[in-house]
């Protein structure tokens, strides 16, 4: 034991640099890993918890109000039911702030989809005037119990008696409209009602919906929504995060194990004489490969334990999206086996690398076995041969001759460079992309950076004219949305007529082409997916009882409804409904306006009958991914230093044998330096020139992937640019050669007796 302990010592001495920044990588992969498991949880449990709290409901259908939803109580799989209740749209404003809501009426809280009331009381028959909020509206109107707010263009008040969370699809401005509890009497005028079911098989939603409106009748149906949108829309952009977080994790923590196990391989071609001595005094196969298993197991235990510890002490105070996370991650049943399991987990693949590897010097004999002095890989090429006739620096020559001369192992350290650096592409492909939702909405689904409703008020020329008059409003398309029953009658999708066939709406298409022609339109991804179409295909969709059926020419990117959306012109829908008015308009700013004072502009100007909203950009709510990626990037830079080290102490132990011939053919100290230098730093270069060739495509295909897996659809990848891929790569390529410069020049000026002990 004693011998062992004096072993790992010494090479602690040797490698303290590799062993230093083994214990930081591995205490951000297992950082990583255990963010990823906290924003997973935050994604899912806080909605699951309230769906399971509140009784929800998997179905949830708005209807007309002669529809007869009492029917649906008797539907096979139908638990119970939750209303019919009756509602209206209003628009409320409070403390300058405004927004679209639905007011349903109701007197008990249901037993279906039971409002959770946060703060506050529930509604109560002696304030016939009160309502309670759903908490996200709540917040966008700044509202608490206690407050009043005004019913726009009426002089109406309600007062706010508390406020419930909801297992219902949330407030989004200017998408959908928030949640409103009040008494039926306060419901004036109802325009539909709403209908909860709650099944004995949440599967069969599907099947529910259609059986549903089946029994009502494709024309009593406005929209339904199911459990699976709900909830879809409750992970929103944590589950995204939590995917980039275990996704690259997961790959830093591969890319660690290659490193750790291609460390040790070099170690043990460089002590094979050490071990043989191991050996030949008595020591075990199984002793050799204890020394370095336990030694590396040391330091990956070291770095996860760490990382375990700082992501449980301060993980919730991380300000933002991540430290909330944390905060609601701690709270959860399998907080505490999820802390234990992902460091244990990232400790033993590390331990399993370096078992592989150190098996192999378990294998040495005990009598060591004496080393070609010339080995046939080592003869210099044609090639370099004519180079050096033809007066290149023979420290060129001979660093590049030493960097490849041995295939297998120069690919190995090329592959194991390459990989961590292939994740910092990817990595960057992510930052660039989400600087690209910014810098250039109008390429990722966004021409427009204003959305705006009107009451009953104006009319359409004066509400147009209006918007027009404004010096920084530089188009502004008219449009109407509604929702409309998909063939098969399961599910309900956004139907948008926006701009007209004089003044079309500059949809971003990445496939097919614009919607010019009577009957065309673009179509989403996730519309798309969801009726399994391709563009080229006829579709047939309903909006009451009106069937409307479309050509779909062209893919759109449609970051808004998960992708399912189906758009054509405003002429092309008033063709089968002549009565249809535009209900919206989307407003298109002059280059470098700021879309809040035009908004404040246009609200002013529109004496409270204009409801204005800037457009959501999905790159908002990932602002926390840009941290995120910066700290990968600094774990993966580590690891590519962790490689970069062992393939210096390599090169530069491998060199010892050339010295005295690189010293008996006239290279001074300084061009022998140069030779191992120009090894490290061809190395880097092709890690590099393979990190890149590799790294781009990947990125491109994840990003896509995970594009049309959310509905938004393929083409809003986009690759860094060519200078940042030339900083990254002069930055590893010069890094490495700094790194290599001090060993290379200490090994070159080492004594003529040390050298000859080396080579012995």
């Amino acid at each position: 034991m004693r011998a062992t302990l004096r072993w790992a010592h010494s090479d602690l001495r040797t490698h303290r640099g590799e062993a230093l920044f083994l214990v930081l990588a591995t205490a951000g992969i297992v950082a990583c890993l255990l963010l990823a498991t906290a924003l997973f949880g935050y994604a899912t449990n806080p909605w699951q918890r309230v769906f399971a709290q509140a009784h929800g409901a998997h179905v949830t259908l708005h209807t007309t109000a002669a529809a007869d939803a009492g029917k649906l109580a008797d539907l096979d799989g139908v638990e119970s039911v939750a209303g019919p209740h009756p509602t209206t749209p209003v628009t409320l404003a409070s403390r300058g702030s405004r927004a679209s809501v639905e007011l349903r009426g109701t007197v008990e809280r249901p037993e279906v989809g039971r409002p959770l009331v946060t703060s506050g009381h529930w509604l109560d028959p002696a304030v016939p005037d009160g309502v309670v909020l759903e908490s996200r509206l709540a917040g966008a109107l700044l509202a608490a119990p206690g407050d009043t707010l005004t019913v726009s263009g009426t002089a109406r008040k309600l007062t706010v008696v508390g406020v419930a969370d909801s297992a219902e699809p949330r407030y989004r401005p200017g998408e959908r409209p928030g949640l409103v509890w009040a008494l039926p009497s306060a419901v004036t005028d109802p325009g539909g009602q709403v209908v909860g079911l709650r099944l004995t098989d949440p599967g069969d939603t599907g099947y529910a919906v259609q059986r549903a409106v089946t029994v009502l009748g494709a024309g009593a149906i406005g929209e339904v929504t199911t459990w699976q949108q709900a909830r879809a829309e409750a992970q929103g952009d944590n589950r995204l995060l939590g995917q980039v977080l275990g996704l690259f994790g997961l790959g830093a923590l591969i890319a660690a194990g290659f490193a750790v196990h291609g460390a040790i391989g070099t170690r043990i071609r460089g002590h094979l004489r050490d071990i043989s001595v191991l050996k030949a005094i008595g020591f075990t196969p199984g002793q050799v490969v204890r020394v370095f298993l336990v030694q590396h197991l040391v330091y990956a235990l070291l770095g996860a334990v760490a990382a375990a510890v700082l992501t449980e002490a301060l993980g919730s105070a991380v300000p933002g999206r991540l430290g909330d996370a944390v905060g609601v991650w701690q709270g959860l049943p399998g907080h505490t086996a999820a802390l234990f399991a992902v460091p244990v987990g990232a400790v033993l693949f590390i331990g399993a690398t370096t078992g592989l590897a150190a098996w192999r010097a378990g294998r040495v004999p005990p009598v060591p076995v004496p080393r070609p002095s010339a080995p046939p890989a080592g003869r210099l090429t044609g090639v370099a041969r004519r180079a050096l006739g033809a007066r290149v620096p023979p420290a060129l020559v001979l660093g590049w001759h030493r960097a490849f001369t041995r295939r297998s192992r120069s690919l190995g350290a090329v592959a194991r460079l390459a990989l961590p650096l292939v994740l910092i592409v990817v990595a960057m492909s992510a930052w660039t992309t989400l600087d690209r939702f910014h810098s250039t909405p109008e390429r990722v689904g966004l021409p427009t950076a204003l959305s705006v409703r009107a009451d009953a008020g104006p009319g359409e020329r004066e509400v147009r004219a209006l918007l027009e008059r404004d010096p920084q409003v530089a188009a502004a398309y008219p449009g109407v949305e509604v929702a409309a029953l998909v063939p098969g009658q399961t599910a309900t999708i956004a139907l948008r007529g926006l701009g007209t066939h004089r003044e079309p709406y500059p949809f971003t298409l990445a496939e097919g082409r614009a919607a010019r022609g009577p009957d065309e339109a673009v179509a989403g991804q996730g519309l798309l997916d969801l009726l399994h179409v391709r563009v080229g295909d006829w579709v047939r969709v309903t909006v009451g009882d009106r069937p409307q059926i479309l050509h779909i020419v062209g893919r759109s990117i449609e970051p808004e409804n998960a992708g399912r959306v189906i758009s054509t012109s405003l002429d092309t829908l008033r063709a089968n409904d002549p009565d249809l008015r535009p209900t919206l308009h989307h407003l298109r700013l002059a280059p470098g306006a700021d879309p809040e004072a035009v908004a404040d502009r246009l609200t002013e100007a529109g004496r409270g009958h204009l409801d204005v909203h800037t457009v959501a950009n999905p790159a908002d709510g990932l602002s926390p991914l840009r941290a995120v990626v910066l700290g990968l990037i600094v774990v993966l830079a580590l690891i590519g230093l962790i490689e970069l080290l062992t393939a210096i102490g390599g090169t530069v132990r491998e060199g010892e044998r050339d010295l005295l011939a690189l010293k008996a053919i006239g290279l001074s100290p300084r061009q022998i330096t140069a030779i191992t230098v120009t090894a490290i730093s061809g190395t880097a270069l092709a890690a590099v020139l393979v990190a890149t060739a590799l790294g781009l495509p990947l990125a491109h295909w994840l990003i896509d992937a995970q594009g049309r897996s959310s509905g938004i659809g393929a083409g809003i990848a986009q690759g860094p640019s060519p200078v940042l891929l030339l900083l990254l790569g002069a930055a590893a390529v010069l890094g490495a050669a700094a790194l290599a410069a001090l060993p290379a020049a200490r090994a070159a000026r080492r004594r003529l007796a040390d050298t000859l002990s080396a080579v012995a």
